[in-house]
């Protein structure tokens, strides 16, 4: 069982940045994939990045290349989302998530364990 618990989210303007950071329970973190989804209020769950268990395979969707950086540190069990140039369709509750062997690191159903979720919110 893994507990995550996400933080850094909050108000900022447009163009502006954002650092969400994931702590988790578990020693064994290190043998997790780590994934970051949003939800926009009325829209469907949607998937921002992934990075695999040692960092050597990392994922953005399309709308967030080039603006946000994953990143982790099995040290002190840790995944982190640098978010830049953000804008307003960036506004969302953003959860981590957590998963041994997702078939796929997009996909939010490949996931099991997920935190309470942090708001973003970006003015314009």
């Amino acid at each position: 069982q893994v507990e995550l618990v996400e933080s850094g989210g909050g108000l900022v303007e447009s163009g502006g940045s954002l650092r969400l950071s994931c702590a988790a329970s578990d020693r064994t973190f290190s043998n997790y994939h780590m994934g970051w989804f949003r939800q926009a209020p009325g829209k469907e769950l949607e998937f921002v990045a992934a990075i695999t268990w040692k960092g050597g395979n990392i994922r953005y969707a399309d709308p967030v290349k080039g603006r946000f950086l994953i990143s982790r540190d099995n040290g002190v069990n840790r995944v982190s989302l640098q978010m830049n140039s953000l804008k307003p369709e960036d506004t969302a509750v953003y959860y981590c998530a957590a998963d041994n062997h997702p078939a796929d690191l997009s996909a939010a159903s490949e996931y099991t364990y997920w935190g309470q979720g942090t708001q973003v919110t970006v003015s314009s």
